[in-house]
């Protein structure tokens, strides 16, 4: 029997990660699961200060998101699941597959902009890469589908 014991759900903010948020507290709620919220903050270019003085920009986006990242699991945990998260600095692909080993994660719920054209070319796409990678089976969850997951 197969058995969902670590969910692995990477959180950009974006509509459509909500969405994989809502299917990553369904399948924990009925699979008895944990679930590891994961952020992503890509590496931009140093700013400068007026003082001269190298910023971080990845600072403020790193404590922005775990704000974020804290109301959420407050939601998981007010609901009796298990759940954990954190903020990472990397390639958001690179960076998920690497936490898929190091959590022992047997299920990845994510969510897909899904790009077209020449911003996919250019930019990429972190799910499919995700997809083609791992070793566990995720699920691809679209802003613009249909759920199956229902409001009781």
């Amino acid at each position: 029997m197969f058995k969902i014991h670590t969910i692995l759900c990477p959180v950009d903010f974006s509509d459509a990660s909500r969405k994989a948020v809502r299917y990553a507290q369904e399948f924990a709620s009925n699979m008895g699961a944990s679930v590891y919220l994961l952020n992503v903050v890509e590496p931009r270019p140093m700013a400068v200060d007026v003082s001269l003085n190298y910023v971080p920009f990845e600072a403020d986006l790193e404590k922005a998101a775990k704000d974020d990242l804290e109301v959420i699991l407050e939601e998981f945990r007010c609901a009796g699941l298990r759940a954990e998260g954190g903020v990472q600095i990397g390639n958001p692909a690179d960076v998920i597959l690497d936490n898929v080993n190091t959590l022992n994660v047997n299920l990845i719920i994510m969510g897909s902009q899904g790009k077209k054209g020449l911003s996919r070319l250019i930019m990429g796409s972190v799910a499919e890469t995700v997809v083609r990678k791992a070793n566990c089976p995720v699920l691809i969850v679209k802003n613009e589908e249909k759920e199956f997951i229902g409001d009781e």
